[in-house]
């Protein structure tokens, strides 16, 4: 029979034998180290990842399983595969993830395929793998996919039936908690490591390992500081310690090595160092100094004679100024200067927490070492940051500053700095002591402020680009000494400072000096010479003025004011700091305060009413409210400065003053009734004092005055309708009331130093006057005086003021008789200088007999009682001129006319008993003799020889 006629079913195939030779082509791809294709390994990943799954749908499928020759082969298979792994890592393929993925596919075909029985201990190497494959996720940062081989490896050795399987175990745990800690599952990995320390104690690399692992997660706690109880850092410091300490203590680290052997356990004394070095940090941080100096003591008890790390020397120094133990903090800096592996910047930062418990009286000893300790270059670096934490912690007393300055200006430390290497470092160093001298110099510490800016310019280099740091040190080095009143001292520190750099700044405190030594002169001519420097600005100028009005120097500050003054006049483009009005305004304040400098305040207030018409009201005064507050200044100082000469009878100036008031009151446009009254009143009283001025200096006023104070007044009537009331005057308004009476009044002063040609004028004024709401009779009468008086009185003006005044006073609900009889009894005076023919005229008899009626129905002691008296003498003592004349007709009826008054007044009474005897006895006489006015016409004369004498009343 040949072999092709056997039946078929003794040649098929082994089962899954397809899936065989499958894995076998794709473990062959692994270990060909294919490079040319890039997305190689993802590709072999995802080959396996399918194959694997196949796998187990084929090991699931099977009642009884896969058979022991198939596990085989797979176990076969999956040891090449992680051998070629294996060498793919050590040829440093770049796709690290794809590279993991294929690694675990080996443990996973091992598991897959389940345990041979002739492969020995088959279950601790598939954990094994598993292992070490989840070591290369978390060297990834895949602590997920890491815990995920672990958890698939722990299954398999969790019966720790061998030593092997323990190793591994263990290996796994700690492994686990790695795993968990990265995750940040701190809990479950100190739980792991507890379940680990059987699995640990029974070898010496196992406890190694334990400890290990004990000190990195209580590294963790200490740098995150859970909140968990359970994972203090201390605790798990300390178990890593105690793990250490049992193992040094174990049977097999007594006998002690034989020469080239190994020993038993492995050296425990780095991790030992560590844990002592971490609990140190830990009662450090946790302020519990005497805890850290037991860890580090036995610390260095362990050490031996060995050189110590530079860090345990810094927490002992650090723990000793805690506790206050400046002795031993002392001697620790010491023996951290002395420790040549400390970098240099621990040394300093050792300093600095030593110079801030200590203060600077230790600061010059902890230099020196520095300098001594320090490589070149960095000595002055480290000084910098020494005497920067001296200063800081200084604060403002004033030993302790002193000591600073002493220390900084020490040769010594001085010379640290030389050298153009240390260029930044000296410029820190000024810096440094400028901050702290200006804090000083803010707190007018000014002495202590001057001594450290003085120091500083020891770190000041004499060069060109230093010219500007040493100018300003000069400078506020003279600030000091002013306010220390050392004047000459001062004074030659800005010479100096003007000598490096000369500029506006170094004028301006010499003129501060000048001011204070009362040196006015100099002071004045250093002003001008101010303008001169390149960078001077007219702020510097308001500056002296101001300085100049602090030091009481008047004089001065009126010099800055009339130079910055002159900048304006001649203008110059450079901004100035305030406006023309401004400057001109604080001008005339300060001659306020100069007795007997009206002249100059009556200048500059002309000068600017000139610019304020040249320029116009708002290039001056500014626009807005402030150009209205500014305008309203000027009015209100020459109407203030007005009323002020008025009162010292300078009347001169108090015109002038007033006319500037109303030019200031009138600028504005469209102004209030205020301005509008105070402009009006302002002219009327600028007329007014020059009347005045003309009486007191007996010189006639020119031509020319009287024509402006007629064109004064003229302007000022035009504004009287706008300011007068409507309704009739009351008494708080009397001043307004007065206003009108003293236009009037002076205009028609002004109008009587004319011809006669004015008379017309002069009575259209009074008349206008007269029919105004603002006349009273009091004012009517007043201008009834000026009427009747001078060289050319006007008989006919004074005549109608005396009626209408008579008329006011009676339509008022209370009439002053007062003012009435006066105003009668020179009515009866005007009447009679009117009267050219003597007694013809019927003109006085009007008036005595107007003044009958009035007195009429009044009540005794209503009408003055002298001017009653006075009216019945004058119309009975009319009577004996007129028959003096023959005129018995004009006696018989002022006699009548004296009687009817006397009756009327109660003072009278005593009188009339006789004067009614006489005129019985005149009719009796009179009545056989014919008048004198009845012999006209060529009648003849008759003798008064049989006439009887009149008896006068006086």
């Amino acid at each position: 029979m040949k072999i092709s006629e056997l039946s078929p079913e003794y040649r098929q195939p082994p089962p899954h034998a397809g899936l065989l030779t499958d894995l076998n082509r794709v473990v062959a791809d692994v270990e060909a180290f294919d490079t040319s294709d890039p997305s190689s390994p993802e590709k072999l990943a995802a080959d396996l990842r399918r194959l694997l799954t196949k796998l187990a749908s084929a090991a699931s499928s099977s009642p009884s399983g896969l058979d022991e020759a198939f596990r085989l082969k797979v176990w076969n298979l999956g040891f090449r595969l992680w051998n070629a792994c294996v060498d793919r890592a050590n040829h440093s393929f770049p796709a690290r993830v794809a590279e993991a993925e294929i690694r675990q596919a080996a443990p996973e075909l091992l598991l897959v395929a389940g345990l041979p029985e002739d492969i020995p201990n088959a279950r601790a190497k598939a954990a094994s793998f598993f292992h070490r494959t989840g070591l290369i996720w978390l060297e990834l940062g895949r602590a997920d996919l890491a815990s995920a081989c672990f958890e698939k490896a722990t299954p398999l050795v969790s019966a720790a039936d061998t030593e092997g399987d323990r190793a591994v175990l263990l290996d796994l745990n700690l492994a686990r908690a790695r795993a968990a800690s990265s995750a940040g599952e701190q809990a479950l990995a100190v739980a792991l490591l507890s379940r680990s320390k059987p699995l640990a104690a029974a070898s010496p690399e196992g406890v190694k390992a334990l400890a290990e692992e004990y000190l990195r997660i209580g590294k963790v706690a200490l740098a995150t500081k859970p909140p968990d109880p359970a994972l203090d850092a201390s605790n798990l410091l300390t178990e890593a310690l105690d793990l250490c300490e049992k193992a040094a203590a174990s049977p097999s680290r007594a006998t002690p090595p034989t020469p080239g052997s190994t020993p038993a356990t492995p050296n425990l004394q780095v991790i030992k160092d560590q844990c002592l070095r971490f609990l140190a940090v830990e009662r450090l941080e946790a302020n519990d100094y005497e805890g850290t100096l037991r860890c580090i003591r036995v610390w260095r008890a362990s050490l031996g004679l060995g050189e110590e790390h530079p860090s345990i020397g810094f927490m002992a120094l650090r723990a000793c100024l805690g506790s206050g133990n400046l002795a031993e903090a002392e001697m620790e800096l010491e023996t951290l200067m002395a420790n040549a592996e400390a970098p240099d910047c621990v040394c300093v930062s050792a300093a600095e927490l030593y110079l801030a418990s200590r203060g600077a009286d230790a600061a010059f000893k902890v230099l020196v070492a520095l300098a001594a300790r320090c490589r070149a270059g960095a000595a002055a670096a480290a000084a910098v940051r020494v005497l920067k934490k001296v200063v800081e912690n200084a604060g403002g007393g004033t030993g302790r500053a002193r000591a600073i300055s002493e220390l900084v200006s020490d040769e010594r430390v001085v010379k640290l700095f030389d050298g153009p290497a240390n260029t930044h470092e000296r410029s820190t160093m000024h810096a440094l002591l400028w901050t702290c001298g200006t804090e000083h110099f803010h707190a007018k510490n000014y002495e202590i402020s001057a001594d450290l800016i003085e120091r500083s310019m020891l770190y000041v280099s004499r060069d060109e680009e230093s010219r500007s740091r040493r100018a300003s040190c000069f400078r506020v080095l003279c600030l000091c000494h002013m306010a220390l009143q050392h004047l000459d001292r001062a004074q030659e520190f800005i010479i100096e400072a003007e000598k490096v750099e000369p500029n506006i700044r170094c004028a301006f405190l010499k003129f501060k000096i000048l001011l204070q030594k009362k040196e006015e002169g100099e002071a004045i001519k250093l002003l001008k010479t101010m303008v001169g420097y390149l960078d001077f600005n007219p702020e510097f100028l308001t500056l002296s003025v101001h300085e100049a009005i602090a030091c009481k120097s008047v004089g001065v500050a009126i010099a800055a004011l009339t130079f910055l003054l002159g900048r304006y006049s001649a203008g110059k483009p450079m901004p100035m700091p305030m406006t023309e009005a401004a400057v001109r305004r604080n001008l005339i304040a300060l001659f306020l305060r100069e007795p007997g400098s009206e002249a100059e305040i009556l200048k500059y207030s002309r000068r600017a009413k000139l610019r304020m018409a040249e320029l116009g009201m708002e290039a001056i005064f500014g626009k807005g409210t402030v150009g209205l507050r500014e305008r309203n200044w000027f009015a209100v100082s020459t109407w203030n400065m007005a009323v002020k000469m008025a009162k010292e009878k300078k009347h001169d100036y108090c015109s002038e003053f007033f006319e500037l008031a109303a030019e200031f009151f009138s600028s504005g446009n469209g102004e209030d009734d205020a301005n509008r009254l105070l402009a009006c009143k302002s002219l009327i009283m600028s007329v007014s004092a020059m009347l005045l001025a003309e009486e007191l200096n007996k010189s006639p006023l020119s031509d020319s005055d009287l024509k402006k104070g007629v064109e004064m007044l003229s302007r000022a009537g035009k504004l009287l309708p706008l300011t007068l009331p409507s309704a009739p005057v009351t008494s708080d308004q009397l001043e307004d009331n007065n206003l009108l009476f003293l236009h009037t009044f002076n205009f028609y002063h002004l109008l009587n130093r004319m011809d006669t040609s004015a008379h017309p004028q002069q009575l259209q004024l009074v008349k206008n006057f007269a029919a105004s709401k603002a006349c009273t009779p009091g004012h009517l009468l007043r201008l009834e005086e000026i009427a009747s008086q001078g060289t050319q009185p006007n008989l006919q003006v004074a005549e109608f003021l005396l009626k209408a005044s008579i008329t006011t006073a009676l339509a008022s609900h209370s009439p002053n008789y007062g003012i009435i009889s006066t105003a009668l009894r020179r009515l009866v005076g005007v009447a009679g200088l009117q009267d050219f023919s003597g007694s013809m005229s019927d003109a006085v008899y009007d008036v005595f007999r107007q003044a009958y009626q009035i007195v009429v129905g009044l009540r005794d002691g209503e009408y003055p009682f002298e001017e009653g008296k006075w009216l019945a003498m004058t119309a009975w003592n009319k009577s004996n001129l007129a028959l003096r004349l023959g005129q018995r007709s004009v006696a018989r009826k002022w006699m009548k006319m004296g009687i009817d008054l006397a009756r009327h007044f109660e003072s009278m009474k005593q009188y009339v008993s006789g004067m009614d005897e006489y005129f019985e006895h005149f009719q009796k006489v009179s009545g056989k003799e014919p008048d004198e006015c009845s012999q006209q016409d060529g009648a003849p004369s008759i003798s008064l020889s049989g006439s009887v004498s009149q008896p006068g009343l006086v």
